[in-house]
């Protein structure tokens, strides 16, 4: 049984941006599941590297869009990214060089995630993007 369910809670009314969304609740979903068969240990590199992708491609797409229908809080919006990114990258150092990541702390920075910066933040420039015409 998945963790999250995609929900329209979630979107934030724009097709590519949803989408991109759902692959990070797929994640953490994924990772639910190896934690719940005792394979968290053994996912939680292959999620990290995959994380690292995702910030790099999804974040790029939001600050652009952003940017080119000069959306106000785009400063604030882009410090956001900006510290999930750091975290992110830090997590995955740290597996890199055997520091014991817990795979419930993985677990938890992409729920916080989705809680607070999808259902909080992105909602924001959601019905802005949509007035310009971008779904």
């Amino acid at each position: 049984m998945s963790l999250f369910v995609w929900s329209d809670k979630f979107s934030v009314n724009i097709k590519q941006i949803d989408e991109q969304h759902k692959k990070l609740v797929n994640m953490l979903n994924e990772l639910h599941d190896a934690m719940k068969t005792g394979k968290g240990k053994e996912t939680t590199g292959k999620i990290l590297s995959g994380l690292i992708d995702y910030v790099g491609t999804h974040f790029a797409t939001e600050e652009k869009l952003m940017q080119q229908y000069g959306y106000t809080e785009y400063a604030s919006h882009k410090a956001e990214h900006d510290k999930l990114t750091q975290k992110a990258i830090s997590l995955k150092k740290d597996f890199e060089q055997g520091a014991p990541i817990l795979t419930v702390e993985l677990l938890n920075f992409l729920k916080e995630w989705l809680q607070t910066h999808i259902l909080g933040t992105d909602k924001k420039y959601g019905p802005f993007l949509n007035s310009k015409g971008v779904v």
